[in-house]
């Protein structure tokens, strides 16, 4: 290496100020050697911080350094020397980890003075302090030797080894390659022989000096400061110096150590890498379970697991719709096989749609033995039932490995229920959209739950309206309300690139007459039950419920919809030539927000979902398909939907919870909900990433009717409002066009004297 990588002055001479630096000869023999031996005058680690580049790739290829140096040194390598001698316990240092290794070096803290000592202990880094024997002088030879094992090219000069000689002094070394002639050789073997016997000890020209009898060299204004402030100042005094103008030769030398460590780097990944996927490919072909991409679990994936294994394996993880809350959960279940030699599970989903997904997961993990019970296999309880009585006959937890899905309907049955808790408590219970087990049904069964491994998933792990069910549910899974085990947030997720960008349009749509004298009239039926500033509540919650839902509904009907949707519709073919890649949530009709999905279908419902398929429809003819409970075909449609040949999907509530429709580009919220859990999922569902997919753009049609102030209900109604407005400004604040967003709505915020920043 030393020969065929490294770049040496031509003629062998390094001047300060001249192309070829001093500096530029240590820092290409540090680069490609993986021995230095030094004779020196004065010593300073103040060098290493300096060829901080060269020197971590010097350690990470293997390298070993000695020193021979006289007994003038700082007081910080002196106390280096000493704690070492007084073997005072220092970490470990991963000296592959280049990266690490290499910020380490580069300022000269604690922290470094750490990674020397521990190369001291190590072995690969030997200091020898000697001075004349019988004399008052000191040594002040200043030569070296680099070797690759196979050529040595060695040095002599006035350079010593820290950081003024390096960067400051007007200094000169002459270098000797062993491959140029056999005058150089014979030099190089001379300089190696010399240091050999000063090293070994047998050299009668100078006396080996213990540690405690070395002598501190500082300047006359630092004798009464502490270790610390001495490290500060030496660092702040190496950055102004570095911060003025360098010489072009020391900034080119610099540079290039820099572009080195950057290949080693990028060498060491691409190894990584290689590895990796040689390890993932055995695998596979082994059908042994494994990760479905070979990189691996992303960073906050495996961030995930790291909290959950620090809370005694319980934990929910509140991460944004799209972010691969299943794969982080399954990442789990791996490493728990990975380090114990099974997997176990039982996995809980709110819908039969979910439950073939997290299968077909299951599956892509290499996972065997994945059991589903549903009404569309009933026979698959029997076989649960048979491997229920083969783990209570079990000797070992490796007998048999499973994964039992099902969906919380079922588990809240108490046949079913009986059934899966009669598993070993090692089994570990994933529940999926988790804010589901806040049932009544379900949070009656928690306490009861023989599961001691947990993993509770949900964008939104809270139930709206329902505090105490919520706490219920956190503390089943080991953590407390608002304080979840993990969080990755949709900010994060779109900052990180692991959701797309998107812009927002809300579009405020005014109640006709008819609708306007409605929404008043069970508005002042509300404003009844409130005091008259509209902040304390005095009447009967259950007829508030009931006036709230007729409330809503009128607002999830308003006829005003169907035409600012048509238009949205217009523009946007206009603009695009099609309508390709569509979702368009439609109001519901009937108790809003009652049902889980769109199971729930009166003559209102089936009313409205085709009047707004019929406009989508009406735009030069536009490809749409229905999403709804009784949709038979679900998968064909969704890969219809991916591939453009079903331009625009239609739905309710249906693609509400984990319906991947990663393809989506743009949405139509018709449906104005204050249900966090639906807005937030529905947001991430068009935010999914796809390589074809630059920008998601939703539209938001929003009806806020304005009531004067002079109307008895107003307070009341603008502490609606404002509850309302929350969505609004959720989706504007993380919008690329977050001012035109709130612009639109400053006629609302002003009318109620209301700002949307509050709700930021």
């Amino acid at each position: 290496m030393l020969k065929e990588h490294a770049e040496w002055a031509p003629d062998g001479f390094y001047i300060s100020g001249s192309e070829w630096e001093p500096l530029a000869f240590f820092s290409e023999g540090l680069s490609h050697a993986n021995s230095f031996d030094l004779l020196l005058g004065f010593f300073s680690s103040s060098a290493i911080e300096v060829l901080s580049d060269s020197f971590a790739l010097f350690l990470y290829r293997g390298g070993n350094m000695r020193l021979v140096i006289n007994n003038l040194l700082s007081e910080a390598d002196r106390e280096l020397l000493l704690s070492t001698q007084r073997g005072e316990g220092v970490p470990e240092f991963d000296l592959r980890n280049l990266r690490a290794l290499r910020e380490t070096l580069s300022r000269r803290d604690t922290h470094f003075f750490d990674c020397l000592a521990f190369l001291m202990r190590a072995g690969r880094l030997e200091i020898k302090v000697v001075k004349p024997s019988g004399k008052t002088g000191i040594v002040h030879t200043k030569c070296g030797v680099f070797s690759d094992k196979i050529h040595k090219i060695s040095f002599s000069g006035s350079c010593n080894f820290s950081k003024t000689a390096l960067i400051d002094n007007q200094e000169q070394i002459n270098a000797f390659c062993d491959w140029e002639s056999s005058l150089d050789n014979l030099r190089v073997q001379r300089l190696a022989t010399t240091f050999e016997s000063i090293f070994s000890g047998e050299d009668e020209s100078v006396c080996y000096l213990p540690v405690d009898q070395l002598r501190a060299q500082l300047a006359d204004d630092w004798p009464h400061k502490d270790m610390e402030t001495l490290l500060k100042e030496g660092e702040q005094l190496i950055e102004e110096r570095f911060a003025a103008d360098l010489r072009p030769g020391v900034r080119k030398v610099l540079e290039r150590a820099k572009h080195q460590v950057h290949q080693a780097l990028e060498e060491q990944r691409q190894e990584a890498e290689a590895e990796k996927q040689q390890q993932w490919q055995h695998k596979v072909d082994c059908g042994l379970p494994h990760f479905p991409y070979p990189q691996g679990p992303r960073d906050y994936q495996q961030a995930a697991h790291d909290a959950w294994k620090k809370r005694e394996e319980k934990g929910l993880f509140a991460m944004a719709t799209g972010t691969g809350k299943t794969l982080t959960s399954l990442n789990c279940l791996l490493q728990i096989y990975e380090q114990r030699g099974y997997y176990k599970a039982i996995i809980l989903v709110p819908t039969l749609t979910l439950l073939t997904q997290w299968q077909e997961e299951c599956t892509r993990f290499g996972f065997e033995r994945v059991y589903c019970i549903s009404s569309r296999d009933p026979d698959c309880e029997r076989r649960v039932e048979n491997l229920a009585l083969l783990e209570s006959m079990r000797r070992s937890r490796k007998d048999h490995n499973y994964v039992i899905i099902t969906t919380y309907r079922s588990f809240g049955g108490d046949r079913v229920f009986a059934l899966l808790n009669s598993f070993p408590k090692e089994v570990l219970l994933i529940a999926d959209e988790c804010h589901n087990m806040g049932a009544e049904s379900l949070l009656k069964r928690l306490p009861r739950v023989n599961m001691s491994r947990r993993i509770g998933l949900s964008a939104t792990p809270e139930r709206q309206f329902d505090d105490e069910a919520n706490a219920e549910v956190c503390d089943f899974f080991g953590c407390a309300l608002h304080d979840y085990t993990f969080t990755f947030t949709m900010r994060e997720a779109i900052d990180q690139g692991f959701l797309c960008k998107y812009e927002y349009y809300p579009h405020l749509v005014e109640l006709n007459a008819d609708e306007m004298v409605q929404y008043t009239q069970v508005s002042e039926r509300i404003a009844r039950l409130y005091s008259a500033d509209g902040e304390s509540f005095l009447g009967n919650k259950d007829v508030l419920m009931v006036l709230l839902l007729q409330r809503k509904r009128i607002i999830h009907k308003a006829s005003g919809k169907l035409a600012a949707f048509r238009q949205i519709l217009r523009e946007r073919y206009e603009q695009k030539g099609d309508l390709k890649y569509t979702l368009v949530y439609v109001p519901e009709g009937v108790a809003p927000e009652s049902g889980e999905n769109d199971g729930d279908v009166d003559e209102e419902n089936l009313r409205l979902i085709n009047s707004f398929t019929a406009e989508v429809q009406a735009v030069n003819g536009t490809s749409v398909r229905q999403f709804t409970a009784s949709t038979q075909d679900r998968e064909q449609l969704l890969n219809d939907f991916a591939e453009g040949r079903v331009q625009v999907l239609t739905s309710m509530k249906c693609l509400d919870e984990g319906v991947d429709v990663p393809r989506s580009e743009l949405a139509i919220f018709c449906a104005s909900t204050g249900n966090p859990r639906q807005f937030i999922q529905r947001r991430g569902r068009i935010l999914r990433r796809h390589p074809d997919k630059e920008m998601a753009c939703i539209h938001d049609l929003v009806v806020i009717p304005l009531i004067d102030s002079g109307e008895g209900n107003y307070n009341v109604e603008r502490n609606l409002v404002r509850n309302e407005l929350k969505r609004v400004c959720d989706f504007a604040m993380l919008s690329e066009n977050m001012i035109t967003a709130y612009s639109t709505l400053q006629r609302v915020t002003q009318h109620y004297e209301l700002s949307l920043f509050e709700n930021a």
